[in-house]
C-alpha cells in the first residue's frame, strides 16, 4: 500500500497571533511524529498552490478576491473574530487546497493508495463567502468538487470526525445529490449547527450529533450503526476525510471523551468500507486538534492505519 503525504512549509509560517489554538505548533507536532521510523515508508511531497478556479468551485469570486487582498505584508489582519491572517497566510491557504487536489489526482489515477495532507489552516468551517472557525477555503469540499468536475465522478462522499461540525462543507453539499457529507461532532458546540434533522435536499446529509462528555463507546456504536451505512448506501467513488482529531478527551476546546485508539478504529473502519465501494480511494486532510501531544499521537494512528491497507 503506498501512503502519500502532503505538506508545505507555508502551512507552518501561517500564523494567527500568540496564544492562538490554531498555531503553528500543531503541525509541527504532526509532521514530528511521522518522522519517526514507523513512516519511513511514508511517499513525502511538497504540496503544490491550488489553482484560483479550483476555488471558485466551492467559494465566491468576491470573497476569495477579499481574502487575498486582506493577506498583510507584516503583522496580522482578522477576517472574524476568530479567524486571522499573517503574511504566509495566502500561500498555506492555497497549499493546504492544493494539497487535497493534487492527493485526489493522484488517488483517482492510481499513482497512490490513499493520501495525507497534514496542512493548515483547517477548512471545514469555511462558507461560500465568510471565513469561519480559524478556516479561510474549505479544502476537503474543493477536493469534492474537483473529483467530480475534472474526473467525472458521480458520487463523492466526506466524511467528518472534527469534533465540530463542518458548517461549511454542509453547505457546499446539501443541494447536490452526487454529493454526501457525513459529521459525528459534539452538540452543542461551536458552530451551532449538525442536528439528525438536517439532512439534505437529498437525504445526502448525516449527523452524528454527539453529547458534551460523550466518549468511545457513543463514538464507535454511531459509526457502526448511523454514518458506516449511510456512506455504504450511497456507495460513493471517493472518500475525502476532514480528520479533526479534536474529540479527543485532552483536548481544550470541547468536551468529548474520544481516546486515541478510537483514531485508529474509525480510521480502519472506513477503510474497510471504501474498500467495498471505492477499491479504497480515500484522502484525509488535516483539521482540528489542538492538544498538541494527543494531535501528534492521533495522527501517528490515522496514518498507520492507512499505510497498512
Amino acid at each position: 500500500m503506498t501512503t502519500r503525504l502532503y505538506t508545505h512549509p507555508s502551512c507552518i509560517e501561517h500564523n494567527p497571533g500568540r496564544y492562538h489554538p490554531e498555531c503553528p505548533e500543531r503541525l509541527r507536532s504532526v509532521l514530528e511524529g511521522l518522522n519517526t521510523d514507523g513512516f519511513k515508508h511514508l511517499d513525502k511531497v511538497e504540496a503544490p498552490e491550488v489553482d484560483l478556479e479550483e476555488i471558485r468551485r466551492v467559494h465566491t469570486s468576491p470573497y476569495i478576491q477579499e481574502v487575498l487582498d486582506k493577506i498583510p505584508l507584516e503583522g496580522r489582519v482578522r477576517l472574524d473574530p476568530d479567524t486571522a491572517v499573517s503574511s504566509s497566510s495566502g500561500q498555506a491557504t492555497r497549499c493546504a487546497a492544493g494539497a487535497v487536489v493534487a492527493a485526489t489526482r493522484a488517488v483517482l489515477e492510481k499513482k497512490i493508495d490513499n493520501a495525507f495532507c497534514a496542512v493548515r489552516p483547517p477548512g471545514h468551517h469555511a462558507e461560500a463567502s465568510q471565513a469561519m472557525g480559524f478556516c479561510l477555503f474549505n479544502s476537503a469540499a474543493i477536493g469534492a468538487f474537483h473529483a467530480r468536475s475534472e474526473y467525472e465522478l458521480s458520487r463523492v462522499a466526506i466524511i467528518d470526525f472534527d469534533v465540530h461540525h463542518g458548517n461549511g462543507t454542509q453547505h457546499s453539499f446539501e443541494h447536490d445529490k452526487g454529493l454526501f457529507y457525513a459529521s459525528s461532532h459534539q452538540y452543542p458546540a461551536y458552530p451551532g449547527t449538525g442536528l439528525r434533522k438536517e439532512t439534505g435536499d437529498f437525504n445526502n446529509i448525516c449527523n452524528l450529533p454527539l453529547s458534551p462528555g460523550a466518549g468511545s463507546a457513543e463514538f464507535q456504536a454511531g459509526y457502526v450503526e448511523i454514518i458506516l451505512p449511510a456512506i455504504e448506501r450511497f456507495e460513493p467513488e471517493l472518500i475525502i476525510l476532514s480528520a479533526g482529531f479534536d474529540a479527543h478527551v485532552l483536548d481544550p476546546l470541547a468536551e468529548l471523551n474520544l481516546q486515541t485508539e478510537d483514531y485508529s478504529w474509525v480510521t480502519r473502519k472506513i477503510l474497510d468500507v471504501a474498500d467495498k465501494v471505492c477499491d479504497g480511494r480515500v484522502v484525509s486532510v488535516l483539521e482540528g486538534g489542538y492538544d498538541q501531544k494527543a494531535l501528534q499521537e492521533c495522527a501517528k494512528v490515522h496514518v498507520s492505519a492507512m499505510m497498512e491497507r
